[in-house]
């Protein structure tokens, strides 16, 4: 994992953590936006 994604989940876990009402919606948006992104990945 690159560092910007290692930073970027760091602010998630962390917003998970302080903002649980804010995580949800942003990764609701995401999903909504991107679903490609939020899929199972075991398959790698």
């Amino acid at each position: 994992m690159s560092n910007l994604d290692d930073s970027i989940g760091k602010i998630l876990l962390e917003l998970q953590k302080d903002d649980p009402e804010t995580f949800a919606k942003l990764m609701k948006k995401a999903q909504e936006e991107n679903p490609e992104l939020l899929e199972d990945t075991d398959e790698k």
